[in-house]
């Protein structure tokens, strides 16, 4: 299938499981999600293909959440290049999101990155995040509240410090671009915008040499 963007139908059937978050639901209107949502998303990671195999989310893990609402209302698409940096798509009744960075790094990460903040290197990213920003962006991540011990409070990028994450991404509300192909072209721009990121997080911070297991 050639991605074609997404049908009004993909948007009417999250607006719908945001209102009825059932199994109930879920199963009336299995098709639509299938056709609708589902089968525009393949054909998305199928285009996307050069960038890596792209894994697709559904279903929410209420093991651990307070909320048990069985169903996530949006779906998503993400991959993890070779050097470390996740690229990810989502689509759901706000619109078409992208976005593209280190959603959550391990400990060994962490201290990597901290370490190139604080350095020269630490300036270099600064103007990357900064013509982010003034491109309509949105740069975000986890962060602590406060500047981590070992570094000081007035540190000129004590706001980068914070960080234990460091992403960038562009939501889109719902237009009539999103239901044609224009909408791979939005989300494929998004991740090129972000290479610069993408890249300094890869030289200076790189993939976790953690085992997987004890990488949160």
């Amino acid at each position: 299938m050639t991605f074609q963007g997404w049908p009004p139908e993909a948007l009417e059937f999250y607006e719908g499981l945001e209102a009825d978050n059932s199994k109930a639901y879920w199963t009336a209107q299995r098709d639509i999600y299938e056709q609708s949502v589902r089968a525009p998303m393949e054909a998305l990671a199928a285009a996307c293909a050069d960038l890596g195999p792209f894994k697709l989310f559904r279903y929410r893990d209420v093991r651990f959440s307070r909320d048990k609402t069985p169903y996530k209302t949006a779906i998503g698409a993400v991959t993890e290049r070779e050097g470390g940096a996740v690229l990810y798509v989502q689509l759901s009744a706000d619109g078409l999101f992208a976005a593209a960075g280190y959603h959550h790094m391990a400990s060994d990460q962490v201290e990597r990155y901290r370490e190139a903040v604080a350095s020269e290197a630490g300036a270099e990213l600064q103007p990357v995040l900064a013509a982010l920003e003034q491109g309509g962006y949105d740069v975000g991540g986890e962060e602590l509240k406060v500047t981590p011990r070992g570094y000081p409070r007035d540190h000129p990028r004590a706001r980068l410090l914070r960080h234990k994450g460091l992403t960038m991404g562009k939501l889109f509300p719902p237009a009539r671009w999103l239901h044609t192909k224009a909408a791979l072209d939005r989300v494929r721009k998004v991740w090129a915008d972000a290479r610069p990121l993408s890249a300094w997080l890869e030289h200076h911070v790189g993939p976790s040499a953690l085992p997987p297991e004890v990488r949160r």
